[in-house]
């Protein structure tokens, strides 16, 4: 992905049909930054963008609640202090690090940015969303329609068909992590059949995964085997019935294995009373264990094994 150009066409995106000058005018310049923002020679900060978002007539507060509710408050009116709080509600607990390396920032950088006391370029900004989320694309089509910025639209477009996946094909998300083990790629060829022995499922639903994920991006054929292309993303904007749907079926999964288990799995399972507010603090608990796994796996090398997890938290109501 090509930041800078993306960062152009997005700008002259929130422009709309107004003129350079006219749009320079509308955010309080008595030049025309503008021209030099879509030409590439300068760029304003996130919350410069931002501000045009607004002065464009674009909802921003509701664009990023669309894009990653849990965090869309931490963006307040989007100011700089708004936009550091909102990245560092992003980051969670991703080490510094790891986000550096994936937005080709140095630590320094990151740090700064994440703390406030440097205020990120727009191309910064992007490159920061997408290390930390995977889906800048989709932020950027949320400010403004996709097909304004052209550099994008292949990349929505495979994107959503991604998305997709999940809810279409559920094992599309191990197969995906099983080409990407060590023992995958040191296969001298892909043998078909080799992925449903080992995540035990048919050998019509591998050939079925494999085929969804090429044509959705994610995946690519190198000539021996499968290689990965691209990310595989949910819709968190999918429909309940679709988000249960899919976690029915790893729940499904979870319990075909309590009655074969592996000699390496862990299936527990605990009942309890406890007050409220306890009860509370193991929510949280629970929440802060995914975060921390989420973490983990994102800065886990080299991959050498797949796994689920599938844990319930289930209360009855009592009078």
């Amino acid at each position: 992905m090509d930041t800078k150009l993306v960062t152009r066409q997005l700008l002259r995106a929130i422009r709309g049909k107004r003129s350079q000058v006219a749009f320079s005018r509308r955010l309080g310049y008595r030049g025309n930054p503008v021209a030099d923002w879509e030409a590439g020679r300068r760029e304003p900060t996130a919350a410069g963008l931002l501000t045009g978002c607004e002065r464009s007539g674009i909802d921003v507060p509701a664009a990023f609640a669309r894009f990653h509710p849990p965090t869309a408050e931490a963006l307040g009116d989007g100011d700089d202090a708004g936009v550091a709080r909102w990245l560092s509600a992003v980051r969670g607990n991703t080490p510094i690090g790891d986000i550096a390396a994936r937005a080709s920032l140095s630590r320094y950088q990151v740090s700064r940015f994440l703390s406030g006391a440097t205020r990120p370029r727009v191309t910064e900004w992007l490159q920061l969303v997408e290390a930390l989320t995977g889906r800048v694309v989709d932020l950027v089509a949320e400010l403004v329609p996709i097909a304004a910025v052209p550099s994008l639209v292949a990349v929505h477009a495979q994107r959503a068909a991604s998305r997709r996946l999940l809810f279409e094909e559920p094992w599309t998300a191990l197969v995906l992590s099983l080409v990407e083990t060590t023992a995958y790629r040191a296969l001298p060829v892909h043998e078909p059949g080799w992925i449903a022995r080992t995540l035990d499922i048919d050998a019509a639903t591998e050939a079925r995964a494999l085929e969804r994920l090429v044509a959705a991006g994610v995946l690519r054929w190198d000539g021996r085997r499968y290689a990965n292309a691209g990310p595989l993303t949910i819709d968190t904007r999918a429909s309940v019935e679709a988000i249960s749907a899919l976690k029915a079926h790893w729940a499904g999964v979870g319990l075909a294995r309590t009655h074969a288990p592996r000699p390496d799995d862990v299936l527990s399972y605990n009942t309890f009373s406890v007050s409220k507010a306890d009860l509370e603090r193991i929510r949280e608990l629970h929440r802060a264990y995914f975060r921390e796994v989420r973490s983990l796996v994102a800065a886990s090398e080299p991959t050498e094994t797949v796994a689920l997890i599938n844990v319930q938290l289930v209360t009855f109501d009592v009078p």
